[in-house]
């Protein structure tokens, strides 16, 4: 009997190691540090900071950007005493604080509107790294129809550029996202990135329907992936018709390793928490079936 249990056990665990052995296989180790976040844009933005925290642990989505001017009210007027107890409820939590999602922006043709904008960014890297977090989102908005599109550009690149000098000191990310009627086109990303040139300062892929254009959604992601940051937004699996499981694909195939977070548009109906983990769940469904295509 001793005998026969020997040979079962070993035979069986052979056989389960094998199985697995195969599985694992099928995955490639690209994608495997692709995470899923929220962005307290729409979802979120009527939650205080403890109810914030209690929901995203219950949809075990456990990275969040937040925006300013929301409930949880957490801004640059925050005293050091208010600051460090941010940064406890989240050290006491399983969620992580991604960063703060701002809306400044450098496209002015008036250098002290620019001017104050820079300023205001920089409190909030100040505040993004006294809560524990590690970036900072601004984006281009428009273009000024009296100046020459790649002037204004740059100009948003040198911004960024002082920006990300600045941040240097606090060990922060600036996330650029790509946003605006026409500054979202992603060759006029690019051209702003050249003109930033600084290695914390990157990109905030934002999904938006002008990746598609011109050559396609292949082509536009290849124009910028080398400016990927830490975070990257989407409106929702099966929210919108964006491409996403074509966006992950080549996630993966980049081999990503980031914050994907939800920013959707519209409040979800029913119980949010629950529309939360489904969201998670969806997204991490593309994601895997992407690391089996891969492997």
């Amino acid at each position: 009997m001793t005998s026969r249990r020997r040979f079962l056990s070993t035979t069986l665990g052979s056989a389960f190691a094998g199985f697995a052995s195969a599985q694992q296989a099928k995955l490639s180790y690209k994608g495997e540090n692709i995470h899923f976040g929220l962005v307290t844009y729409q979802w979120g933005k009527d939650w205080d900071l403890p109810t914030l925290i209690k929901n995203c642990e219950a949809a075990q989505v456990l990275s969040v950007e937040l925006r300013i001017e929301h409930a949880h009210k957490v801004d640059a007027s925050l005293n050091a005493k208010q600051r460090d107890e941010v940064r406890r409820m989240f050290d006491n939590s399983p969620v992580d604080v991604l960063g703060m999602g701002t809306n400044y922006e450098f496209h002015s043709a008036e250098p002290e509107v620019v001017r104050k904008n820079i300023v205001g960014a920089m409190e909030f890297i100040k505040l993004s790294h006294d809560i524990g977090a590690s970036g900072v989102k601004v984006k281009p908005n428009a273009l000024v129809k009296s100046v020459e599109v790649e002037k204004t550009l740059v100009q948003i690149g040198k911004a960024l550029a002082e920006l990300g000098d600045y941040a240097l000191g606090f060990g922060q990310e600036i996330r650029l996202e790509v946003h605006g009627k026409n500054t979202s086109e992603l060759p006029h990303i690019r051209t702003i990135m050249q003109a930033a040139d600084r290695n914390n300062v990157r990109i905030c892929w934002n999904s938006n329907d002008t990746d598609l254009i011109g050559a396609g959604l292949e082509a536009n992601f290849a124009m910028v992936k080398e400016y990927l940051g830490s975070t990257i937004h989407i409106r929702g699996v099966g929210l919108s018709e964006y491409p996403y499981d074509q966006l992950v694909k080549l996630l993966v195939e980049a081999d990503y390793q980031g914050f994907v977070c939800l920013e959707a548009h519209k409040m979800p109906e029913g119980d949010p928490v629950a529309a939360l983990a489904e969201q998670k769940q969806r997204f991490m469904d593309l994601v895997m079936k992407a690391r089996a295509s891969a492997g």
